[in-house]
């Protein structure tokens, strides 16, 4: 089967690691059901990977991607749950200490066929088309996180979201705005920060540009560059809410004002399940329309992840299976 997979990892030079060719037909452990994969997307951790950076010791080949959609042998329509727990596990499936996602101990969504534990397939409403459902799993499911469980946040409050472009600050912008909060964003360009207002953001920004007034909450994706500025901008007793470090790492955190104006910082991991079902069934009660910035054929997965490690992005980016309707 046709396959995207990374042959190693390079820090220095992540894409010399991305193949895109012929691979053997995942082996279906007992229990487990082979999907036949319609559309799944690019994500940042499919980056990390290739720069040999993840949660668990990575063996090389692995098939990246890390959500999808697609059908079961009998026709069904199915989305993907990404994280996988340890048998016997029962609570938060996003704090068992041996979680992972596809693409981590086992082989991921970008190729024709996935093999999945059964809790891990979900059906896929009718109101949500493939392209859609496909990125739902990752970007989508952790915006909802940050948003819902961890920001606090009330409707007509004032969240800024730092960027404008990317899977999950596009997905906080789309959630934000139909959840009734008063969305504000940063873009490092007037096309990033146009799309933001295309989306519903009420107010954009030039990045690190100070706001008018503190808001009440800050969603930061990007780690060091934007962290300074994400400090700055939240108001006394507001909330941080942390879920990547394209930019890097490190926090270099104002402590004094942490403990004075008693911020809370929260850092977020994907979702869990019933956080899953519950983001499904909003976005098909709410008639969202994901944004997709770009939806190119599996065997275009090089141009793809070229185009989220350079940041060339707007809203995701989605790789179908065959003939899939946008």
């Amino acid at each position: 089967m046709l396959a995207v997979y990374a042959a190693n990892g390079d820090a220095e030079n992540p894409l010399a690691g991305l193949k895109v060719g012929q691979v053997p037909l995942p082996k279906v452990p007992e229990g487990w059901l082979r999907v036949k994969v319609e559309a799944a997307t690019v994500n940042w951790h499919d980056v990390f990977t290739l720069k040999g950076i993840g949660h668990h010791s990575l063996t090389f080949p692995i098939v990246l991607g890390c959500e999808g959609v697609g059908t079961l042998e009998d026709g069904s329509r199915v989305i993907l749950y990404p994280v996988m727990i340890s048998p016997g596990y029962i609570g938060d499936e996003t704090k068992d200490e041996k979680r992972n996602v596809f693409s981590e101990l086992v082989d991921g969504t970008l190729a024709e066929y996935v093999a999945v534990p059964p809790a891990n397939i979900l059906p896929l409403p009718k109101e949500i088309d493939s392209v859609s459902g496909a990125v739902l799993g990752i970007a989508w499911l952790t915006a909802y996180r940050m948003l819902f469980t961890k920001s606090g946040l009330r409707p007509g409050q004032t969240m800024l979201v730092q960027g404008s472009s990317g899977g999950v600050t596009t997905a906080l912008i789309q959630l934000g705005v139909a959840a009734g909060m008063r969305v504000w964003t940063t873009g490092r360009s007037a096309e990033k920060r146009k799309l933001a207002e295309s989306l519903g953001a009420e107010r954009t920004f030039e990045a690190g540009e100070k706001l008018p007034t503190l808001v009440d909450a800050v969603f930061d994706t990007s780690g060091t560059a934007t962290w300074k500025h994400t400090v700055a901008s939240v108001k006394t007793g507001g909330t941080i809410v942390v879920c990547g470090g394209h930019s890097g790492f490190e926090l270099p955190t104002d402590a004094f004002r942490l403990l004075v104006d008693q911020l809370s910082i929260h850092g977020v991991y994907a979702g869990t399940l019933d956080e899953f079902r519950d983001l499904i069934s909003f976005v098909a009660a709410k008639k969202i329309k994901p944004c997709v910035g770009n939806v190119l054929p599996l065997s275009e997965a090089v141009e793809a992840v070229k185009s989220i490690h350079e940041g060339r992005t707007q809203g995701k980016v989605v790789l179908t299976v065959g003939d899939v309707a946008v």
